[in-house]
């Protein structure tokens, strides 16, 4: 396979030919001129052809060299166009931005600070995995991820950056309640029917810590099992059963009194919500605006609390 010439020497030749001299060309390029004819000097015995006449007053082209200067000027304008959209994507969000984010958290807000961002940056287009499945931001050509996951955050290559705080609660709809004394603890809701996230190995546990840090954990058997938390928020509401819920996903039902916040002396430890991608190094504005979005949208839900 023929080599190609190195791109740089044709920007040289391209130069050279419309300065109309070594010396103006090495002037504009900051280079020396003795410098400046060596390469081009090369790049004619690399290519096996004369590209310019040159006398000891005067350079012209020779027809190849007219027909490769065309050529030349047109690689020279390609670069300077990519260049052109690398800085514009630099300095203003725009672009495809690729993320990952749990189903849950689509539903608990996430969703609508994804749509208020692209309402406000119409060059950016953002394309949502919705998934509960551990996805590899590399392999998948994320530029992030959006996780949930009890601390310390285990260890990775990968650039994190925090973004809120998730806490569940337990939670029962107005008509449920009616039909149960209130629980004093969380051994009184053996006696009340749960519905819980599907679990794989069929073990339902409820881990939560009091006021004090104490931890505590409630074995159920539940009526209703599934993966889709919406479902579940669904049942809840239904008095199907006691659920445990993200708090920034139903908090608009607990500020309606469509659900009831039982036991709010007790709460799972809260997990970290957190993004997690390929390096810090070159990230675009589209990108790292729509994660100062984020970040701002998990503030405004703790803050309204």
């Amino acid at each position: 396979m023929d080599q190609i010439p190195d791109l740089n020497d044709l920007r040289l030749f391209a130069e050279v030919v419309d300065r109309g001299s070594f010396t103006a060309a090495a002037r504009s390029l900051g280079q020396q001129t003795s410098k400046l004819s060596r390469r081009i000097r090369a790049l004619e015995e690399a290519l096996g052809v004369r590209l310019l006449n040159r006398t000891s007053r005067s350079l012209s082209l020779t027809e190849t060299g007219r027909r490769f200067h065309q050529h030349c000027l047109a690689v020279v304008a390609e670069a300077r166009a990519a260049k052109e959209i690398v800085d514009q994507t630099r300095s203003q969000p725009q672009g495809t931005v690729r993320i990952s984010c749990p189903v849950a958290l689509l539903s608990s807000g996430v969703a609508e600070t994804i749509s208020r961002y692209v309402h406000d940056n119409p060059q950016v287009q953002v394309l949502v995995d919705a998934t509960n499945r551990r996805v590899d931001v590399i392999e998948e050509g994320l530029d992030f991820a959006i996780r949930v996951r009890p601390a310390p955050l285990e260890d990775t290559d990968l650039a994190v950056r925090q973004l809120g705080l998730s806490t569940f609660v337990l939670v029962a709809s107005p008509e449920l309640a009616r039909l149960h004394a209130p629980p004093a603890s969380i051994e009184s809701l053996q006696d009340w029917p749960t519905i819980a996230m599907a679990s794989n190995n069929e073990r339902y546990v409820w881990n939560l810590v009091d006021a004090g840090g104490k931890e505590q954990a409630f074995a159920h058997r539940p009526r209703l099992a599934t993966d889709d938390i919406a479902s579940l928020r669904i049942a809840a509401m239904f008095g199907v059963g006691v659920a445990m819920l993200p708090r920034e996903f139903i908090e608009e039902d607990l500020q309606s009194g469509r659900l009831l916040h039982l036991l709010p002396e007790l709460a799972s430890t809260s997990g970290l919500v957190h993004a997690i991608f390929p390096t810090r190094r070159g990230m675009v504005p589209a990108v790292r605006h729509l994660l100062d979005a984020l970040v701002a949208g998990f503030e405004a839900v703790n803050q309204g609390r």
